[in-house]
């Protein structure tokens, strides 16, 4: 699957099918990363949680995130996930 991700820093999961959602931010984390982006923003909405818990997963297993965390306030609040990107040629990156 191939999608036309913006490499801006965030990503909202509002316009993708929940299933389609790991494979998403995967992408988009690797484009990030080799963009030398370091901080980025996944939108993914409160609702239930289940979408959240879905990018967590991603965000655990990808070898470019170095942490993540809830949004706070003014960037979303649980609605977001902060993600902090390893440099380039960093262990695990």
């Amino acid at each position: 699957m191939e999608h036309r991700l913006p490499i801006d820093g965030t990503l909202d999961l509002h316009t993708f099918r929940p299933a389609d959602a790991a494979e998403v931010v995967s992408e988009w984390l690797d484009a990030c990363a080799e963009a030398g982006l370091r901080e980025v923003r996944v939108v993914h909405g409160k609702g239930i949680g289940a979408l959240r818990r879905t990018v967590q997963v991603v965000l655990e297993r990808h070898p470019a995130v170095a942490s993540f965390r809830a949004a706070g306030e003014d960037g979303g609040g649980w609605g977001a996930t902060l993600v902090t990107l390893r440099e380039a040629g960093s262990p695990g990156s």
